[in-house]
């Protein structure tokens, strides 16, 4: 990456002006971090994303075409840096020839295609069927993709330009009101799949995107309000964790909140430095045992499907699932990307499968979260299962197998 001042890259490079469309922290500002997988074949681009502080990782993927050229999965914010750091690729490898949107319902996604595709005015885009948009459904051109080169995956890979570098399987389940759609996409040369949402992998560690700004690590690092926010790697670690458990889990086994009067005490009496974020208000407190709960949910680094996605979503249709999982763990692949959390998983195809297994008949009702060989804690996943009873009895989503 050539070597550009701190000024340039901490302003306008990095803006991301339409951030209120989807306001999810760091808003305006959207550091991207590339990083090269496979020499001279395969990168990821990450940014952050988030709320109360509870960020994780968003994941663009880049790839060349054996024939020159590269395809683009899955879009992230165009700011200024992160299009200067795909034409650093072009001039290389190539110009973007394809740009791939895996996912019907994933806005966090979506959004970023429009104004993405614009930067490359030459690329044809390729989204995945059944796009839909909430509270009223417009046409793709409604929503920006470019008129005459947008067009919908075919439901055979031979039937598109990019068919000898490229394979894929369309996962798609019927909501009712919208559907969710997933593209796993596999790479033959580089023997790589690529995913969005439907499995992924917790480090230990905190990703590098989430190193360039510690603040939200070391905000969920404390214990109260009153604690100093103090930037070490243990504390760097400790967020980390904290973080992802509050992602995965909303309110794990392990988290206690304080009440509203407690807080606004805490919150005045917060360090300065601390009032930053929210007026110092930090309404959480930590059981002892979390890092129990994290290990569990880690599960030394193996692939699962998110809690979250389990319950409001595939258990609705779990043989579409398995049907997909099997055209999938057909390919010969050794890596997934996903578009969150760790980046590449090392992997086989029996072990993808084995994140799935939950959906198997054998398995009744899906009672079993995180995967067969590594269970999540009933206790962590409660308030989950709570929560889908509570939508279910209120109409606003079905129970599943209806």
């Amino acid at each position: 990456m050539p070597k550009r001042s701190m000024d340039t890259i901490n302003g306008r490079e990095q803006a991301w002006w339409f951030w209120f469309l989807v306001p999810l922290y760091p808003y305006l500002r959207r550091r991207t971090l590339r990083r090269e997988v496979i020499p001279e074949t395969l990168w990821t681009f990450d940014q952050v994303q988030g709320i109360l502080y509870t960020v994780v990782p968003i994941r663009m993927t880049v790839m060349k075409l054996a024939a020159g050229g590269l395809l683009v999965y899955a879009p992230i914010a165009p700011t200024r840096e992160c299009i200067q750091l795909v034409k650093e690729l072009e001039t290389s490898h190539g110009a973007v020839r394809y740009i791939i949107l895996p996912t019907a319902s994933g806005l966090e996604h979506k959004v970023f295609v429009p104004p993405f595709a614009r930067c490359f005015p030459e690329a044809q885009i390729f989204v995945a069927p059944h796009q839909w948009s909430f509270p009223l459904n417009f046409p793709l051109h409604w929503l920006g993709f470019p008129r005459g080169r947008t067009q919908i995956l075919p439901a055979n890979s031979a039937e598109t330009p990019f068919a000898d570098d490229f394979d894929y399987a369309i996962l798609d389940i019927n909501l009712g009101k919208g559907s969710f759609g997933e593209v796993a996409l596999w790479h033959k040369r580089s023997r790589t799949v690529l995913v969005t949402d439907t499995v992924l992998s917790v480090p230990e560690h905190p990703p590098a995107i989430l190193e360039l700004d510690p603040y939200p690590l070391l905000f969920h690092a404390r214990n109260s309000a009153l604690e100093v926010m103090e930037d070490t790697e243990a504390n760097r670690r400790r967020g980390w964790q904290r973080i992802a458990l509050f992602a995965l889990y909303f309110q794990p086994s392990t988290l206690k909140t304080v009440g509203l009067a407690q807080a606004l005490r805490d919150g005045w009496s917060a360090p300065t430095h601390a009032k930053k974020a929210y007026f110092g208000l930090f309404p959480f407190q930590w059981q002892p045992g979390w890092e129990r709960s994290f290990e569990a949910l880690r599960g030394q680094g193996r692939p699962f499907v998110a809690p979250i996605l389990q319950t409001f979503i595939l258990d609705h249709n779990p043989q579409a699932v398995l049907a997909w999982v099997d055209q999938v763990a057909s390919w010969d692949f050794k890596r997934v990307i996903p578009c969150h959390f760790d980046a590449p998983i090392t992997t086989t195809p029996e072990a993808f499968r084995q994140a799935f297994a939950v959906f198997e008949p054998a398995c009744p009702e899906q009672e079993t979260f995180g995967s067969t060989s590594h269970p999540l804690p009933s206790e962590d996943v409660e308030f989950i299962r709570k929560l889908e009873a509570l939508l279910d009895q209120r109409g606003l989503t079905k129970p599943p197998r209806q």
